[in-house]
């Protein structure tokens, strides 16, 4: 019932061919044996029986029939279902991790929690307030601005649309799947290219007994982690409750960090055709930032901390209220309604290494985001296989900006004695209506056309301005309406494969920096156009034989109009639209249980391998700054690839050795390096290639045995740069604990 993925089963009356055939000999067999049967039944009372007339044999044909439910449930272990709830995604290139069939995912490994999500590039900050990730050279993955992350189908950024940035997740213990979609995402669920990546949150069954839990983890570099949940049912009343609380010292002095996660989810369900749920999610982080290094300090020291000073903070609430409702001849509703708010909080001074002087002076930053949104969509079932959806979004965002400057290095995060640094008042309104259709054709071939309007509006109004700026307060509004088109085109050949195709427009939505940056000599009334992609995507996936899954795809996306700061003299700067780039490249995805075609596969036990690679070529192809044409976006490597092995056996063991490797890539979109002596950056970050371990070993249905080596062979790297410096990624770290159930 909650719009969760599940496959859309179509009455008898509108199945597909393939699945009629079945049934119907299934029909005239059953028919046969009755009159067999009735004939007996007459002979047995007496009755007289005609003479049968002579026989005549006849040549045999042999009928074998498609199980098509088995091809069904062997593709949605790798992918989303076509009509998934009221959600339409068949012809979208989809990919479906399901977190129970790999060992826990312990402190929010973003590399293992996306080691199956093919082409996603996790840029590593070894600390929980902040997360970083990129696609297919779109953007850079700070604070994963080009990537629209989101739980349960609500987005998890500070502000969807004026702020998209990514400062909390939820622990990876608390998420059932993580489904990554592309071509057609920004048709599926709004503002940035591609991809979505949607995390779904583990719900209890209806009906399910009361169970209680507890997860006890220690590792190195002081990691101790818990993770405890209650859940159970009464009547049409369910309910899951976690608390979890993660805390580690770090690689270097000022890493330290902490965290906790608190949810609750209770739904109602009075039949089978109503559904009511409230959902709450709480995190609150806090860490230090050592600060970031220049090459020749990381080549010294990797440990070096030259801002032992540093803080981060974040907290984040959000009350989810949603309905689902079936009507009958093929109608469902579903509808979200949440509220979200989030403090993100700083306290940051320049960095010096010794024997260099501290910094005079520190700047406390203060940025709240109160977020509200509405999503409804409906379905309707029709035809043989058809389905049609359509919607709306709406969502409003109140985001002040606030900074001090104080000359306590450690002053606390609510002191407000410092000197007003900056003000700001910031609002973001958007607006969505959309609208899909898929339509089944003769030969197994289904089109899908998709519109969507949407309009963003984003003011700032500035009462402090930071004292070394010349500009005017900032006092600005723009709106923009935008409509997106797409068109998917799919065929099912053979048994189990599939055809796909899809074109689509995506969009990035104009932000509050892009309008009016704070930290600038910003010329007013200048603001740039949206950012604009569309996207080819071709491909072929599915399960031909047991056991083995396939998807593969060639991708083209252009990315118009992307926004920089250009100085139009000295002082002054102007937010234009300064190019154009182009991605291009080849993606696929192969997975293959060896066990699977054996009896051992009926008693539950799996051996399965997968790899993963997208081979990337991209480039500028337009832009007003000299000599940039053909040059190599940033963070655009020209492969990364993922592999794995996982034995499995059902309630006992699951053991996983992956890897993940990436070629050198730029940090910058100039290709050059950045600085001199002591300052230098090298223009490319270096390839590398990292191993994890980790298992789970369930000693019985009350005790689980956990642990695990990342980066096992201590490798030394990094893969996250700015201008300011590059942060070195973890070393080799273990962990191992406990998890008790009742």
């Amino acid at each position: 019932m909650r719009d969760n993925p599940t496959f859309l089963i179509a009455p008898y009356s509108t199945m597909p061919r393939r699945a009629a055939l079945p049934l119907a000999l299934a029909s005239i067999l059953i028919l046969t044996a009755f009159t067999a049967a009735a004939q007996q039944a007459d002979t047995a009372s007496g009755s007289t029986a005609p003479a049968p007339p002579s026989v005549t044999t006849l040549p045999r044909i042999d009928v074998r029939g498609f199980d098509w439910r088995a091809y069904v449930a062997a593709k949605l272990k790798h992918q989303m279902a076509e009509v998934a709830g009221t959600k339409i995604t068949v012809t979208k290139k989809t990919t479906v991790t399901h977190l129970d069939l790999q060992p826990t995912v312990i402190d929010n490994n973003l590399q293992q929690l996306l080691a199956r999500s093919p082409g996603v590039l996790v840029s590593q900050q070894p600390t929980p307030t902040q997360f970083n990730l990129s696609y297919r050279g779109l953007g850079n993955p700070q604070e994963s601005e080009y990537v629209l992350v989101m739980q349960d189908g609500i987005p998890l950024e500070s502000d969807w649309i004026g702020f998209p940035t990514l400062y909390a997740m939820p622990l990876a213990q608390s998420l059932d799947q993580v489904q990554l979609i592309r071509g057609g995402s920004s048709l599926l669920y709004g503002p940035e290219p591609a991809p979505v990546i949607n995390l779904v949150t583990k719900r209890p069954k209806p009906g399910a007994p009361f169970s209680a839990s507890t997860e006890q983890v220690v590792g190195n570099h002081g990691l101790y982690s818990t993770y405890n949940t209650l859940e159970g049912s009464s009547g049409a009343w369910t309910f899951r409750a976690d608390a979890a609380y993660v805390r580690s010292d770090g690689t270097r002095p000022n890493a330290q960090s902490q965290m906790r996660q608190g949810d609750f989810y209770l739904e109602y369900r009075p039949d089978d055709k109503h559904l009511w749920w409230l959902d709450l999610h709480a995190i609150n982080a806090d860490s230090g930032d050592p600060g970031r290094l220049s090459y020749p300090q990381w080549q010294a020291d990797p440990r070096a901390t030259p801002t032992p000073w540093n803080r981060d903070w974040v907290d984040r609430d959000q009350l989810v209220l949603g309905h689902t409702r079936e009507f009958g001849d093929g109608w469902r509703l579903t509808g979200k309604l949440w509220f979200a708010y989030q403090d993100l909080a700083s306290r940051a001074a320049n960095g010096v290494l010794a024997p260099q002087p501290p910094p005079a002076s520190t700047t406390l930053q203060d940025e709240q985001f109160r977020t509200r949104g509405l999503d409804l969509r409906v379905r309707k079932a029709w035809g043989h296989g058809n389905a049609f959806t359509a919607g709306t979004v709406l969502f409003q965002g109140n985001d002040p900006f606030r900074q001090w400057s104080s000359s306590d290095l450690y002053v606390e995060r609510f002191d407000r004695t410092g000197t007003p640094r900056l003000r700001q008042a910031r609002s973001s309104d958007y607006y969505a209506v959309f609208a899909e259709n898929v339509f089944r054709l003769p030969h197994e071939i289904h089109i899908v056309p998709s519109v969507r309007l949407e309009r963003e509006r984003v003011a700032v109004d500035e009462t402090v301005r930071p004292p070394f700026l010349s500009r005017p307060l900032i006092h600005e509004a723009d709106a923009r309406t935008v409509p997106l088109f797409g068109l998917g085109i799919g065929n099912d050949f053979g048994h189990g494969n599939e055809t796909y195709f899809n074109v689509s427009q995506g969009w990035r939505p104009l932000r509050y920096f892009d309008m009016a940056s704070p930290f600038a000599n910003i010329v007013p009334g200048h603001a740039p156009d949206p950012s604009k992609s569309l996207s080819w995507e071709a491909g072929v996936h599915g399960v031909p034989v047991t056991g083995l899954y396939y998807d593969a795809s060639l991708f083209w996306i252009d990315f118009k109009n992307r926004i920089e700061a250009q100085h139009i003299n000295a002082i002054d700067v102007v937010e234009v639209n300064t190019g154009d780039t182009c991605s291009r490249g080849f993606e696929g995805l192969l997975s293959y249980d060896f066990l699977a075609p054996t009896a051992l596969a009926t008693r539950g036990e799996h051996l399965e391998a997968f790899a993963s690679v997208s081979l990337l070529n991209a480039k500028f192809t337009a832009s007003a700054i000299p000599g940039q044409v053909g040059k190599i976006p940033a963070y655009a490597p020209r492969y990364l690839a993922k592999a794995g092995l996982t034995w499995r056996v059902e309630q006992r063991v699951k053991l996983s050795l992956t890897a993940v490797s990436a070629a050198a890539q730029y940090w910058q979109d100039s290709d050059q390096p950045f600085g001199s002596g002591p300052s230098y950056l090298p223009a490319r970050i270096p390839a590398y290639t990292v191993l994890d371990l980790a298992g789970d070993w369930q000693l019985n249905h009350n005790v689980k045995l956990l642990a695990g080596i990342s980066n096992l062979a201590d490798r030394r790297y990094y893969d996250r740069v700015w201008q300011t410096g590059l942060e070195p990624a973890y070393g080799r770290s273990w962990y191992t604990g406990v998890q008790l159930k009742l």
